[in-house]
């Protein structure tokens, strides 16, 4: 098969298309997700939640929060599943080896002997539910062993296996406390049935073509896998070491002209949650540093960064301050110098981003690193 050669500005635009980052922008909520594959759920919401924020970098301010909550509890066209929104149709992608589940030794065993407790929730949630995990009994066995917040949290633990192995979902939220009810009154009745191979090719056939470009093999990232195995067909970056895959449909556009905006990412954005990937492809240094003791950050708790045509150019220190009404910018590290229309753009975003808070904007503007 022919190695395709990229120039790194040609695989910095297949990134940013295939992350719906370009112009013109999409305008319907679950199209996105399916081209996405998934929005991650997270409980920080510094600026917003990570699943909202992401929708709203690609949607605009014509995105709102009520709009999620409905395609996941209304028309069920999404679906919650292991902390992430995935369209309902790829259920059968993530539930093919749910037989497996839990698949190390000693949680298997655990599972096991808690069979009474499993038969247990699954009656209470037969007869009562959609019910919140803390209106469920434990009635467990076995203890669940943690050196961790789990230890002996057993009711969530059995229900994420449960979940896992979709004989439960997620059925909506109270707040953001999840309630739980049996898989088949949340699931469409039909899903078919994959193997686990088939399930894992096509896994990563989807997940090519919502990064457009990535690695056949690495180093395992939180979350999702940033590799998507023989998915595609191999290319080189110029100036960049190794093998990449590429999405065949992102190479039938490659010389289309490319159609840039700024915008600004949430830190669990897809575009550069494989930092290696950042760095190699937009030389871009990220790090979420909201673990990090303050006098040890250079960015910022929560830094947005800031995406402006094909380039990562910066990163914004911005908070939702709700009791004072405003979106506070701490500051807006360059890594590149803006030029006036830079500036501007990034202006506007923080414009729109604070008006679709329903905050006001307040900060001491645009300075350097």
């Amino acid at each position: 098969m022919d190695v395709h050669r990229l120039t790194r500005e040609q695989a910095r635009r297949i990134a940013v298309r295939a992350q719906l980052l370009d112009l013109p922008r999409p305008t319907d909520l679950v199209e996105v997700v399916r081209q996405l594959t998934l929005l991650q759920l997270d409980p920080t919401a510094a600026v917003a939640p990570s699943a909202d924020l992401v929708a709203w970098s690609r949607l605009g301010s014509a995105y709102q929060p009520a709009h999620l909550k409905s395609a996941l509890e209304a028309d069920r066209s999404l679906v919650e599943l292991n902390a992430l929104i995935r369209p309902t149709e790829d259920l059968p992608l993530h539930l093919a080896d749910a037989a497996e589940v839990p698949a190390y030794p000693a949680a298997r065993a655990w599972f096991e002997a808690n069979a009474p407790f499993r038969r247990d929730l699954l009656a209470r949630l037969e007869a009562e539910g959609p019910l919140p995990s803390k209106a469920l009994p434990d009635t467990s066995v076995v203890p669940w062993p943690s050196t961790g917040w789990t230890n002996n949290r057993n009711v969530t633990q059995m229900l994420e296996y449960l979940v896992q192995r979709g004989e439960v979902a997620v059925a909506g939220r109270q707040g953001r406390q999840r309630v739980f009810d049996l898989a088949g009154r949340v699931y469409p009745a039909d899903l078919p049935h994959l193997t686990v191979a088939e399930a894992r090719r096509r896994r990563d056939e989807k997940r090519l073509r919502a990064l457009g470009i990535a690695r056949a093999t690495g180093t395992a990232v939180p979350v999702e896998p940033a590799t998507v195995g023989a998915a595609g067909v191999p290319a080189v970056v110029d100036g960049v070491d190794g093998e990449w895959r590429v999405d065949p449909g992102a190479l039938d556009r490659v010389d289309e002209p490319f159609h840039g905006r700024a915008a600004l990412l949430s830190p669990f954005d897809r575009l550069i949650h494989d930092r290696k990937r950042a760095l190699e492809l937009f030389g871009f240094d990220y790090t979420l540093e909201m673990y990090k003791p303050a006098t040890r950050r250079r960015w910022g708790y929560f830094a947005l960064p800031v995406l402006h045509s094909d380039r990562l150019v910066g990163k914004v220190d911005a908070r939702a301050d709700r009791k004072a009404g405003v979106l506070r910018v701490e500051a807006i590290h360059e890594d590149v110098r803006f030029t006036a229309a830079l500036r501007a753009a990034v202006a506007g975003e923080l414009d729109d981003l604070a008006a679709w808070l329903g905050l006001g904007l307040d900060g001491p503007g645009i300075r350097g690193r």
